[in-house]
């Protein structure tokens, strides 16, 4: 699938100019697309610092911004027409005209922030808000079934940023979602190291847990009848919370778990307080069922 997240990759993004081109490659280009022109010289120690710090930011823009780099040893009639008194320089072009631009070295957070204001001048996402408007459009498909389109949408995030762990977790969500558990856990199991204890990533895996238990959950009815005929029966006031879970009566499955917990916090080894936290672990930390249960839970922990 195909984001359209980069308009513009190698050689479209950053170019060298010359006196000759500098119209071309700058005036003309800036009619549709934010130009940064780096000024610099060999000589110049600053520059060489200063200049791939821009380059990388320009690079993460995805298109959203192009760069141009000026010889000023080469191109004097154009360092002294834009009267560049000392470099590094920056400047930033949109239509035609200078609307931004720096002296001397930054540090690369300033780098970035100027990088996020051209484009945001030139109307397109700043570097990662784009990223972020897919990741929103994929949990959309995701929240209404839409679980390949989902799926292939967070696959193709992915591929811009593989370690974007909101997107991996998501990919894993859309494979539980369809049924294919075992693929989730692979994919989850193969998430770069630097990720694999974020939250989205723990929500995944909770997600695949409660999906396993899901599978083999019993007949809320048979088990809810079993509970009342027995209220002390934990192990089917358990087994009546993993049914209504699974048949997605998720809040009356936490009040089930919080009620054992209430009778025997430490039945089955604290089974109850480990399963209400697998399910607030799979929800959104806002969802008000966590809310609620968290509350309940520490009300009754510290009583």
């Amino acid at each position: 699938m195909d984001l359209n997240l980069s308009a513009a990759t190698g050689a479209d993004l950053i170019k060298d100019t010359t006196e000759a081109t500098f119209m071309a490659d700058v005036i003309d280009t800036s009619q549709e697309v934010p130009v940064v022109v780096d000024f610099w010289a060999p000589w110049c120690g600053p520059c060489k610092t200063l200049g791939p710090m821009l380059e990388d930011a320009v690079r993460a823009a995805k298109g959203a911004v192009r760069m141009v780099k000026v010889n000023v040893d080469e191109a004097q009639n154009i360092a002294g027409q834009l009267r560049i008194q000392s470099i590094p320089t920056v400047y930033a072009f949109h239509k035609g005209q200078p609307i931004d631009g720096f002296q001397g070295a930054v540090p690369a957070s300033e780098v970035k922030a100027f990088i996020d204001r051209v484009a945001k001048a030139g109307g397109g996402a700043a570097p990662g808000e784009e990223l972020a408007e897919a990741i929103a459009a994929a949990e959309a498909m995701l929240e209404e079934g839409a679980a390949v389109d989902a799926a292939e949408t967070f696959a193709a995030i992915l591929g811009e940023e593989p370690e974007n762990p909101a997107a991996y977790g998501g990919l894993v969500r859309a494979h539980v979602a369809l049924g294919e558990l075992d693929k989730a856990e692979a994919i989850l199991n193969g998430a770069p190291a630097r990720i694999s204890k974020t939250a989205e990533l723990e929500a995944a895996h909770a997600q695949i847990a409660l999906a396993r238990q899901a599978s083999n959950a019993g007949p809320v009815s048979e088990l809810r009848a079993r509970v009342e005929a027995d209220p002390a029966d934990l192990q089917a006031r358990f087994d009546l919370a993993l049914a209504l879970h699974a048949s997605g009566q998720v809040g009356e499955a936490v009040d089930q778990l919080l009620d054992l917990f209430r009778r025997d916090r430490e039945w089955n080894d604290g089974a109850a307080k480990a399963q209400l936290f697998t399910i607030f672990d799979a929800l959104k930390p806002n969802d008000p069922v966590v809310l609620a249960g968290r509350r309940k839970l520490s009300s009754m922990i510290f009583a």
